[in-house]
């Protein structure tokens, strides 16, 4: 078969490489994405290997750029990027790259060392300008005043009054008086006050002034404003919102304790003249040096802006380049150097086919690095399993990681994936009929294709959306398939569609009809026509009230077996085709014959009941081929196990549906029993005899050496190609085993058959939510009139479409998504798919970019 239904085939090749051609060939290489190369140096450390300097430096150059990047995210610029890779550069360019990148952090550094020191600047001086213009207001007061604190200390405990008088007055006086004031209210008695201003936090102010009063035992007196705008922190560029505070004492000591204070709570101390004149010619100064340091500032963030923008243009392709470099270092490390130290030595693996695609990729890395002798690939035998590569496209990928996510296949396994291209979007359909609710999921998954390269340019962290985009095509044909089930089931939002026109003709009026909730259309009246509807279902059970799910019931619980059991049969058959490739002749007779027959008698013979019955029994029929003497399958099903004759389903009916019934059941029935010791005994029997024959034809053999007889055993040992080996395996675990996986089929046939019902339930489900939704909600906008109706129906109209793509899109389509992904990996897969293999690994400059860079290091 093709590689699309099996893996490719690989080869592990040795690779010879001249040193100054290693490099050009690794790039060639990693940009074809086809060689899966191995650490011929596991024991030594990494930072033991050869090219762990040049490993370094790229890791330095990508700090640089992830500086540059975040300065320029940070100033919002756009960053080019034209979708385009550029080849890796030369091992001279880095040189280069390196300074050229040097040059830009310096700048850039020195750029915003000055620019943070001219916003420290900017700060105090704004800082600065507030103290002076604030406390102009206290000096300025002359009459007495009574103040109180935001504190809740000062506002319950005292109060103060402070007079100032002319501050240009030798004789200036303040009065601080405490709550006592018995002391510092005598008459005559002048106090000459100090005071220090400057700014603090808001947040911090409350404390602030309670640490005041407690350390200066209410010794002091503080005022302050709010500055009303923020302030930019020259640090981290983060708005601060700051007040303007002064605080008056007496003495030195009191002094020297209010400035620790400040400097504890970070509070900044600015310089503030006592003098009018002095603090208004201070001001002017101020305000003069700011509009100086706004110039200097808008130059200083020009250039800046100027610089990044530079960088920006070229940002994404030296990210492109550096990481291409570091990957090409990274594989060299893996590579063992020659005796000569002239040659560099490699092991890989390759996918067969592309072993001459390969070569010509080495010739031409030969050719750019101007090398003289060429690379010579070489194909190693071994008996290691290769790992697994399965090709795919944009439309295969999702589907194959659906696969991938239950288990990597074992080297050359039969591939579910292109089975499941068609399985999938079907099982899931079955679940969520409707084709209304197809059509929404069928044009979202379309609008996704017709964008998929604009959207995939935009590369975006949102998991949810990358896991909806990806799986675009699997959504796209959900929602076809789902349209079709939808047409099968004749159901659009919980409504029919008339489209060919009901084949039963009601014989009732309208009022007894829409009243008569136990009313019944009998197929064998002339209601009916005799034929059925052209497609799909008749219209008319969307107004059978009484007995629409009994239908349906029966209906959908009868083709969900039907489509489990054959999807089984078909899981069995793809074992066949494992067994034949792999030679494993035991496994096709002892395994696969055995489990195929006892679906086939059992299950499949369940299904051929059913049609048997369809076909047989009808209301038109003469008696006893009419309904009522239709036998319910379930039971005949319970009796044939059981061994137990079935009774009549009615007064002279037939027991059977067709002549000798009962003696095939019975054959079916011990055939059945008959495959379980096959299963469970055949395989291991048949390994013990083989064993025991190869034992004596060893045994007579004289004088052979113990190396003589290692390579026979061995030599036997390798045959079977990429079958089972059981030669290590001692008889006992292949017994349990063997009984393990006979015990899994038999007991797994019922419990997987029946778990098919859930294709059943979850229509039914979805069926009955969107009759629910429709009754509920939608109908009630629908019943009122008028203009006044037209309001309420847009309103209720938007609440039943948001309710629908929610739940019955979105919640429901989900659910029946994860059923239809465990049908697969359970059901399906458990009856041929081991997923004991490892993937295809390649060194791929598109997957180490797509990655953000991250390389892994090969275990």
């Amino acid at each position: 078969m093709g590689s699309l239904f099996r893996s490719e085939e690989m080869a592990l090749c040795q690779l010879f490489l001249q040193s100054e051609a290693a490099y050009a060939c690794v790039s060639e290489l990693g940009e074809l994405g086809l060689v899966q190369f191995r650490d011929l140096n596991p024991d030594v450390n990494a930072f033991q290997r050869k090219f762990v300097n040049e490993v370094r430096r790229c890791d330095e150059m990508e700090r640089k750029l992830r500086y540059l990047e975040k300065e320029i995210k940070k100033d919002g610029i756009p960053m080019l990027d034209t979708g385009e890779s550029p080849e890796a550069p030369q091992p001279r360019e880095m040189i280069d790259l390196e300074a050229t990148f040097e040059k830009l952090e310096n700048e850039l550094r020195e750029v915003n060392q000055n620019a943070e020191a001219l916003k420290r600047n900017f700060l105090e001086l704004t800082e600065l300008k507030h103290i002076l213009r604030k406390t102009q207001v206290f000096f300025d007061e002359s009459v007495p005043m009574v103040y109180k604190s935001t504190s809740t200390y000062s506002s319950n405990k005292y109060r103060r009054y402070l007079q100032m008088a002319d501050n240009q007055n030798e004789d200036e006086q303040a009065q601080l008086l405490g709550e006592e004031g018995v002391r510092a209210n005598q008459p005559g008695q002048n106090l000459k006050l100090g005071f220090v201003a400057g700014v603090i936090s808001r947040e911090k102010l409350p404390a602030f002034e309670r640490m005041l009063w407690r350390a200066c035992r209410g010794n002091v007196f503080l005022r302050q404003a709010m500055i009303e705008s923020p302030l930019e922190d020259p640090t981290n560029g983060d708005q601060v919102y700051k007040s303007v505070f002064i605080i008056f004492f007496q003495g030195d000591q009191l002094k020297t304790r209010v400035k620790k204070i400040c400097e504890g709570f970070r509070a900044t101390l600015y310089p503030c003249p006592e003098a009018p004149a002095d603090r208004r010619e201070m001001a002017m100064g101020v305000m003069t040096r700011i509009e100086d340091l706004n110039t200097v500032l808008g130059q200083t963030q020009d250039h800046r802006h100027r610089v990044l923008v530079a960088a920006a243009k070229n940002l994404k392709n030296w990210f492109v380049k550096v990481r291409k470099i570091k990957a090409i270092y990274h594989t060299l490390n893996l590579f063992n150097l020659d005796v000569t130290q002239k040659c560099l030595i490699a092991e890989c693996w390759v996918p067969l086919l592309d072993i001459e695609t390969i070569q010509l990729a080495l010739r031409r890395g030969t050719e750019r690095s101007g090398s003289s002798v060429p690379p010579i690939l070489n194909r190693m035998q071994t008996f290691e399993n290769p790992p697994t590569y399965n090709r795919t496209n944009k439309f295969t990928k999702a589907f194959q990681a659906l696969i991938d996510a239950y288990g990597v296949a074992s080297y050359r396994e039969m591939n579910p994936a292109p089975y499941t291209i068609i399985t999938f979007p079907f099982l899931f359909a079955v679940m969520f009929g409707d084709l209304g609710h197809g059509a929404i999921m069928a044009l979202f998954g379309l609008w996704m294709i017709r964008k998929e390269k604009g959207l995939a340019a935009q590369k975006t962290d949102n998991e949810i959306w990358n896991i909806f985009f990806g799986g675009r095509y699997i959504i796209f044909l959900m929602g076809v398939f789902s349209m079709y089930t939808g047409l099968i089931y004749n159901d659009i939002f919980s409504k029919s569609l008339n489209i060919f026109g009901s084949h039963w003709h009601l014989s009732y009026n309208k009022s007894t009809v829409w009243n008569n909730n136990y009313l019944q259309l009998s197929p064998a009246t002339s209601d009916y026509e005799g034929t059925p509807y052209p497609f799909g279902m008749d219209p008319i059970w969307q107004i059978a009230s009484s007995n629409k799910i009994v239908f349906q019931n029966a209906y959908k619980m009868k083709i969900s077996i039907i489509f489990g059991v054959l999807h089984m049969i078909f899981g069995v058959i793809m074992s066949w085709h494992n067994h034949t490739y792999f030679r494993n002749r035991l496994s096709l007779l002892y395994e696969f014959i055995p489990q195929l027959l006892f679906l086939v008698v059992l299950f499949f013979y369940l299904v051929l009941l059913m049609f048997i019955k369809w076909n047989r029994y009808a209301a038109t029929n003469e008696f006893p081929m009419t309904e009522a003497c239709a036998p319910s399958i379930l039971i005949t099903f319970i009796d044939m196990v059981l061994f137990k004759n079935s009774k009549a389903p009615g007064k002279d009916c037939n027991i059977y549906m067709f002549a000798g019934q009962s003696f095939f059941q019975t054959i079916f029935v011990l055939i059945a029993l008959a495959c379980i010791p096959v299963m469970l005994l055949g395989k291991p029997i048949k390994i013990m005899q083989a064993r025991k024959l190869a034992n004596e034809e060893v045994q007579p053999i004289t004088g052979a050496s113990d190396a003589e007889v290692g390579g026979m055993s061995n030599g036997g040992g390798s045959h079977g190609g990429g079958g089972e080996h059981h030669d290590e395996e001692e008889m006992s675990e292949i017994f349990i085993h063997q009984g393990i996986h006979t015990i899994e089929y038999v007991l797994g046939s019922v419990s997987h058959t029946a778990s098919y019902l859930r294709l059943w339930a979850l229509s039914l489900a979805h069926a009955q939510l969107a009759e629910v939704l429709w009754s509920m909600v939608l109908s009630l906008g629908l019943n009122k009139e008028g203009w006044l109706g037209g309001i309420f129906l847009t309103v209720v109209f938007a609440f039943w479409a948001v309710l629908t793509v929610g739940i019955l899109v979105l919640m429901e389509g989900l659910s029946a998504f994860l059923h239809t992904l465990r049908l697969h990996w359970v059901e399906f897969q458990s009856k041929f798919y081991m997923g004991h293999g490892y993937a295809f690994q390649p060194f791929s400059f598109d997957t180490i970019i797509e990655n953000g860079g991250a390389v892994t290091e090969t275990e």
